[in-house]
């Protein structure tokens, strides 16, 4: 069979493409819908079904077409009910208590996405208020005391043993621990919150009692007294957790049969066992000697009040709220309120009167800080008092944030009013502006900024108040007639300010203020007063973080470009980040913002040479140490600018500004392949203003943007991406009729093809590189139908080079792919033997006009296929060899499907290859035997066509065989 194969001689069928592309159009058919529309509604009729095991009958729904003559066969397998509707018609009846959904659903209806949650501030108060003094801990000890008794133990000896081990706390079965670091501390209280858990996981209750106790007692010192609001977030995370723990055992004790207790229960639903058990946890707790432990362990299971009754939390709170007047701290007792706020908030935030006596109970204490036992405990610690004002900032904050939220503005009026009358409200004063609507705060902004101006600078300092002023009117906008004066009245303030660290703090929020509600012209003087306190002495070393605020609040506000750049003092601004890493995040930040707000292309030279200037920066930063998702990132905000740059019909201007930014960008490699593409985009631009009629001038500008391209092709590192942009450059090349310039591209991609590896990187994974090779092969074949040959370069030339350089090619021992390259050339070829060529490239002559169907250019094109047939047979001849039969039977009927489809069967020899290449396809079973019924179907009905007989005999000589 195989030398039949080789002797045979290829002739190519001739193609009339017009009619084939007319026979391929689907067949015209003229559809009546009558009533029928795809988008027309489905009417939904009722129909009664009988349930199943019901004796009466019931409603139930059904769609159906509003045509009943179609049966729905679900419906009549089931007798007109489903599964689901037997199964729920022998179900127990569920009755929904509304009213329990109501109050299960209570508080969080009235705490709303918009109340901000204590979690929020856990880690802005850690991180705010440290020390790098040495702090001290008491550990509890365990005893022996602990063992949990035997079974047999009398009921009154196991409760005279847990009385013991409570007073035994009393009595110093603790460990104190000195000299520790702020780390070592956070350490220590993570080790007594994780023994608590251990404690209570191994049902000693006591023990974890003991604990709560014990961190509750650290609440009471303030030797450290910087750190007591670090300190406080940390112990009541432990009393969280305690109570938590409280709550669910008694919960687990009141669930009886029912999978878990509804959210909704009442105290009557409570057995006596879970009652008598949060009964003597109160009782235990009530034992404590101690002020300070005794309330914050009460006020962490306030929860299980509900087991006991259904106003047990509206009676506690007020009892916890007095009895916080015992606490002579000030600060141990404003610390205090706010744990109650929180608990109360969290269980009941309905219950306001609580609150509003919390909050009130304060004002009427808040002489005590200035008394003369914290002014002696200030001096021992060296603490001013402005640092240990701030020290109340978050207790404060956070008991008006709970009274505020949601309050009306009368009562909140009334509050204001109350603060005004106390003696140095300064602290106040900025509570309430931190904790109040911002609409609230911004429309008295003038009444808040003639309080600022009574307040005592040596107490609380005015700057802060300013900024939280300025945080009010950033979030709402103050009267119209009032913000030119707000702003002079604050920066008169804040520019005397001498410290840049409390300045720039403070600007950073006036900026956005600024932006909201004014021009450039009083954004580029505020600029200028950042850029002239933060200067000296190089003090934006240290507030880059503010800097850069100031730079997003700017672009956020400012989305024309034109009118931000043309703001005078915002270049010098970006001249302050000076650290490197700072300076890239500012510049992405920027080029992010234009991308984003920038919606028509511009050739604004305000705008590029600024962006530019931003670009260049970001680029300077990439070295060899950058990671590869940086420079995809950086490349990407680059080539983003440089699509939006337009000069319109001035191509030359367009031209030189991507020389420029090849020129700025070189190092970054996706830059230069958009460059590339923009360029190539431009000359076909051009062809298309002259409608395909070059002048000597435009002739000249496609040829220096062809120039561009295959000079900057060669830095790219991607062979691949080289290989794909000559195929692309050498297209737009041809298009403008550049002719020896598109030979010039598809020559380097001829020589570039042996240098391919066989494997690449992609997303860090070695890949066989084949894949692609075959598809950049395949487009450029298709390329080279329409490329004249040259005048002193013989018949086809380029395919020629590029068969010997596929020849030559190192394959893999496994592939098939050299052959399959084969089977496209040989489609190549019969399209260039026809008189007419599929499609051509516009005012290019392809070699069916320079050739005329000359005999000898049609020798030359049969002399290659069949050295490619012979190339094919010989590999199909190799893999019977090698007992690779799958491989074998799928090229055999793809080399098929090739001759049917390109090759003039009419020819005998062709014919007979044809025959046997089916019969090997199916010779050793491995045959799709689908594609071989549809392709011997396929071959029957072109037999019927006029002047097609001869399928007739070739579908006779075609067998099909099973795999058995």
């Amino acid at each position: 069979m195989t030398r039949n194969m080789a002797s045979t001689q290829w002739h190519s069928k001739d193609r009339n493409y017009p009619e084939e592309l007319e026979s391929c159009r689907l067949e015209k058919v003229a559809v009546d819908y009558g009533d029928y529309h795809p988008l027309k509604p489905i009417t939904v009729t009722e129909s009664k079904t009988k349930k199943v095991g019901r004796k009466e009958s019931t409603s139930s729904s059904s769609s159906s077409c509003s045509s009943n003559s179609v049966a729905d066969p679900l419906s009549s397998v089931l007798d007109g009910t489903d599964p689901l509707s037997q199964f729920a018609a022998t179900a127990e009846p569920v009755t929904v208590n509304m009213d329990g959904k109501k109050k299960k659903h209570e508080i969080e209806d009235f705490l709303g996405s918009d109340f901000v949650p204590w979690s929020s501030k856990r880690g802005e108060i850690l991180s705010r208020y440290t020390t790098t003094e040495k702090l001290s801990i008491n550990l509890f000890m365990g005893s022996d005391k602990n063992r949990p008794t035997n079974a047999g133990s009398a009921v009154s000896e196991k409760v005279r043993t847990r009385l013991e081990e409570l007073d035994d706390l009393e009595e110093g079965s603790q460990k104190e621990l000195l000299n520790l670091t702020q780390q070592d501390y956070i350490s220590r209280i993570e080790e007594l919150n994780q023994s608590l858990k251990d404690a209570w996981a191994s049902d000693q209750k006591v023990k974890a009692l003991k604990i709560v106790i014990q961190c509750s007692k650290l609440l009471s010192d303030t030797s450290v007294i910087q750190f007591y609001p670090s300190k406080f977030v940390l112990i009541t995370d432990i009393l969280d957790t305690f109570g938590k723990l409280v709550y669910e055992r008694i919960s687990s004790m009141c669930l009886d049969n029912r999978a878990s207790l509804p959210a909704n229960f009442s105290p009557e639903s409570v057995n006596d066992t879970a009652k008598e058990t949060c009964l003597n946890w109160f009782f235990k707790i009530a034992s404590i000697r101690e002020l300070v432990p005794r309330f914050y362990v009460e006020a962490s299971i306030l929860k299980c009040n509900t087991f006991l009754s259904k106003t047990g939390i509206s009676e506690s709170l007020p009892r916890l709220t007095s009895l916080i007047r015992g606490i002579g701290d000030p600060l141990v007792a404003v610390y205090a309120r706010a744990y109650l706020c929180r608990v109360g908030m969290e269980v009941a935030p309905h219950v306001k009167e609580s609150l509003n006596r919390n909050f009130f109970d304060f004002l009427l204490t808040f002489k005590q800080i200035h008394s003369d036992t914290v002014q002696n405990q200030l001096a021992v610690q060296a603490v001013e008092i402005p640092i240990y004002l701030t020290l109340y900032s978050p207790a404060i904050d956070w008991i008006m944030r709970c009274i505020a939220y949601r309050a009306p503005d009368t009562l909140l009026t009334e509050m204001m009013e109350r603060c005004k009358k106390q003696g140095n409200n300064a602290l106040l004063l900025n509570s309430v502006m931190s904790a109040f609507r911002a609409e609230f705060i911004a429309t008295r902004a003038m009444d808040f900024i003639g309080m600022i101006k009574e307040c005592d600078e040596s107490g609380f300092p005015k700057h802060l108040l300013f900024q939280s002023l300025g945080l009010n009117v950033a979030l709402a906008d103050p009267p119209e007639s009032d913000r030119l004066q707000i702003l002079n009245e604050a920066w008169k303030v804040i520019t005397r300010l001498r410290n840049p660290q409390d300045y720039i703090n403070c600007a950073e929020v006036w900026v956005e203020y600024t932006c909201r509600h004014f021009t450039k012209r009083e954004v580029n003087t505020i600029l200028a007063d950042v850029i002239k306190h933060m200067t000296p002495d190089r003090a934006f070393e240290d507030a880059y973080l503010q800097l850069q605020s100031v730079i997003t609040k700017v672009i956020t506000h400012f989305h024309d470009f034109s009118v931000l750049f043309s703001v005078e003092k915002f270049l010098p601004f970006l001249d302050m980040f000076q650290k490197e890493s700072v300076r890239v995040e500012v510049c992405k930040c920027i080029m992010e913002a234009f991308i984003r707000h920038q919606q028509e292309v511009t050739k604004d030279p305000v705008i590029l040479n600024a962006l530019l200037h931003v670009c260049k920066t970001m680029h300077d930063s990439v070295n060899a140490l950058t990671l590869e998702d940086e420079k995809r990132m950086l490349a990407n905000l680059i080539n983003g600018f440089i699509r939006m740059v337009s000069f319109g019909r001035d191509f030359e201007q367009q031209l030189s500004f991507y020389v420029e930014a090849r020129s700025l960008f070189c190092n970054l490699e996706p830059v230069l392949v958009q460059l590339i593409h923009s360029v190539n985009h431009l000359a076909m631009e051009t062809k298309k203003v002259m409608k395909g009629n070059h002048s000597r001038k435009t002739a000249s500008f496609v040829r220096a943007c062809v120039a561009f391209c295959f000079i900057t092709i060669p830095s790219l590192t991607s062979i691949f991406t080289r290989l794909n942009l000559y195929l692309h450059s050498g297209q737009v090349a041809l298009a403008n009729q550049c002719l020896s310039q598109a030979d010039a591209f598809f020559k380097a991609a001829v020589s570039l093809v042996p240098e391919v590896p066989k494997t690449i990187s992609i997303d860090g994974k070695m890949r066989s590189s084949e894949v692609f090779l075959f598809e950049f092969l395949a487009n450029f074949f298709s390329t080279l139908l329409v490329v004249p040959d040259h005048p002193e370069q013989g018949v086809l030339f380029l395919v020629r080079g590029l068969l010997n350089v596929i020849e030559n090619y190192t394959w893999e021992d496994n592939s098939d792919d050299k052959v399959r390259i084969y089977t496209c050339v040989l489609h190549l070829l019969a399209a260039l033997s026809q008189e007419s060529y599929l499609y051509h490239v516009e005012k290019v002559d392809s070699n069916d006009s320079l050739y005329g169907g000359d005999t000898k250019f049609l020798a030359e094109i049969n002399r290659l296929c069949d050295t490619l047939i012979g190339q094919i047979l010989e590999h199909l001849k190799s893999l019977g060899k090698e007992k690779t039969l799958k491989r074998q039977s799928y090229l055999a009927l793809l080399f098929f499907n090739s001759i049917l489809a390109h090759g003039d069967l009419r020819n005998n020899k062709l014919n007979q290859l044809a025959v046997n290449l089916w019969n090997l396809s199916q010779k050793h079973g491995f045959a799709d035997t689908k594609t071989m019924v549809k392709t011997l179907e396929y071959i029957k009905r072109r037999s019927k066509e006029s002047e097609s007989s001869h399928f007739t005999d070739l579908a006779a000589r075609l067998p099909l065989q099973s795999r058995t």
